[in-house]
């Protein structure tokens, strides 16, 4: 293969081993555990196989029907391992199977030639505890991601819900410590593993998430590009393209949208969201009369204890016919969704960058969004959006409502929105990752000649 000849002559990777110990980037975003970090993990595989690096993912296998082996792309595999029994087993169980995983993970690397991995990246706690011991058995860097932090989510609680365990604040400060590079989606993430993990800083290097351009755009595929249309006739394109999803979706021209996606927790908030409908249809009836709300997602962690807790509580304010819960969607429903909408809501309680708040963006829908974790970096408030510094009913009701009646401005917002998130590519994001494995390679090197390695 050319691309790899010419990326290992560049002092890139030929082969990394990227780890995902808990979800499997074929899973579904939006339930379970699948959310954003799936995402991120498949497309920067496939784009850092367009540049000649080959990207072999482990991950759990969760039924036995899966086949061990997943040709996604070419130059990319998903190899399903058996760590424990396939269903049954929840996130917090997972730690008591991290060594029969690490076990699967070192036989298949033993079956290969010697150096047949010249990297490993990890994804999340669990896989960085797998990635600690594989870096040291098979002599080569590890890079990490955490995608999101026991300390800063436990600093953020939502009301009612579970605080992270101790045990993995120990974990991740673990890996931490042994990563050769730390890979934070913000600047935000950056400080936080800095001042609450005692991360070196030379160690950490800050490369924002990616979205699908082609994917989720104003318009969809089709339909002229906007560089071969005017203006006027760009808006009409958009308008016409929010008309046909509302069509198919059963909405109204004259709806005012409001859409939340997300796994359906209470880390996430879409109670937030009904809560503030339920306050707009009371103090603001003009718009009330046309509100809908579209929350897409399955209940997910916690708020699989009570998976009808939504449903009850649109029920209990008085918006249930308001109110539409729909599926996990693939992307291409899930674009319509977002040019259908008039915001896109996205309350956490905390969030690492927030993928779906970018995907809106990308295509022409602002966002209203809590300004907490990574989402500031997403999110500009007042130019892209609005930002939100608190959970209170009243606070986000305000901020929805205002936008809402004011259509020419949600316009502006939009075309803003569009244009920034262009430059967050996962071209862009695979080609950061390719220079942090380079200067992790060089590192590693350096000390392995200096005998430094310990």
């Amino acid at each position: 293969m050319r691309e790899a000849r010419v990326a290992r002559h560049l002092g890139l990777p030929h082969r990394v081993a990227t780890l995902s110990v808990h979800t499997s980037p074929l899973d579904q975003p939006g339930a379970g555990d699948a959310g954003g970090m799936n995402v991120y993990i498949l497309e920067t595989a496939k784009r850092l196989a367009e540049s000649g690096v080959e990207v072999e993912i482990f991950t759990r296998a969760t039924s036995s029907d899966q086949p061990r082996i997943v040709e996604v792309a070419d130059g990319v595999c998903v190899r399903n391992v058996i760590a424990g029994p396939f269903e049954g087993l929840s996130k917090q169980d997972l730690p008591a199977q991290l060594c029969a995983f690490a076990a699967a993970v070192q036989r298949a690397e033993a079956q290969q030639e010697p150096g047949w991995y010249d990297l490993i990246h990890s994804h999340y706690w669990l896989s960085g505890q797998v990635g600690w011991l594989a870096r040291d058995r098979w002599a080569v860097p590890l890079v990490h991601t955490a995608h999101t932090l026991a300390k800063a989510k436990n600093a953020q609680l939502a009301e009612g819900d579970t605080p992270e365990p101790y045990a993995r604040v120990i974990g991740e400060e673990q890996v931490v410590a042994e990563a050769d590079r730390l890979i934070a989606n913000t600047t935000d993430e950056a400080h936080q593993l800095i001042d609450w993990y005692g991360a070196d800083p030379a160690k950490v290097t800050v490369i924002p998430p990616g979205v699908d351009l082609e994917t989720f755009r104003p318009v969809p595929q089709g339909f002229s590009s906007s560089a071969e249309v005017s203006v006027p006739e760009r808006g009409e394109q958009v308008r016409t393209a929010r008309e046909r999803a509302r069509a198919r979706l059963g909405l109204h021209r004259q709806d005012l949208v409001l859409l939340f996606v997300g796994r359906l927790q209470p880390l996430k908030a879409p109670d937030v969201l009904i809560r503030a409908a339920a306050r707009i249809v009371q103090d603001h009836p003009e718009l009330g009369d046309r509100l809908r709300v579209v929350i897409v997602g399955a209940p997910s962690g916690t708020g699989l204890a009570a998976p009808d807790s939504l449903q009850l509580l649109a029920a209990e304010l008085g918006v249930a016919e308001r109110v539409r819960f729909l599926p996990p969607a693939p992307r291409a429903e899930l674009a319509e969704l977002y040019r259908a909408a008039d915001l896109t809501v996205v309350p956490s309680y905390n969030e690492s960058f927030g993928l779906v708040a970018m995907e809106s963006q990308a295509c022409g829908t602002p966002v209203v969004a809590a300004a907490v974790g990574g989402l500031p970096t997403a999110v500009l408030d007042g130019r892209t959006g609005v930002l939100v510094d608190t959970h209170r009913t009243q606070d986000w009701a305000d901020a929805l409502a205002a936008l809402l009646a004011q259509p020419h401005h949600r316009d502006e917002l939009g075309h803003a929105a569009y244009l920034h998130a262009q430059d967050f590519s996962w071209r862009r994001t695979a080609d950061r990752l390719l220079g942090a494995y380079r200067d992790a390679l060089a590192e590693f090197a350096r000390l392995d000649a200096t005998g430094s390695m310990g």
